[in-house]
């Protein structure tokens, strides 16, 4: 019975070989973490310097009061 080479003869066939994948590499989907109801996010957002200043002139809680007149803004109140 003829046995066929352990390597390969053909120096084509040895460099097929020594790129060819052995085995195929598995793709772990991506998974977006679960939204928070009510969560706040950490974001950078550019805006003026002048607005900045505006919502800073009444202190602590500047954050909180760009979100309220965004989400306004969302709501068609302003």
């Amino acid at each position: 019975m003829a046995h066929s080479p352990r390597r390969p003869v053909n120096p084509m066939d040895a460099a097929e070989a020594l790129f060819k994948p052995v085995a195929k590499k598995l793709v772990v989907p991506v998974r977006e973490a679960p939204v928070v109801p009510h969560a706040k996010e950490l974001v950078s957002l550019r805006i003026d310097r002048a607005v900045l200043e505006h919502f800073q002139e009444g202190g602590p809680g500047w954050q909180d009061r760009i979100n309220d007149v965004l989400r306004q803004a969302v709501l068609g109140k302003a």
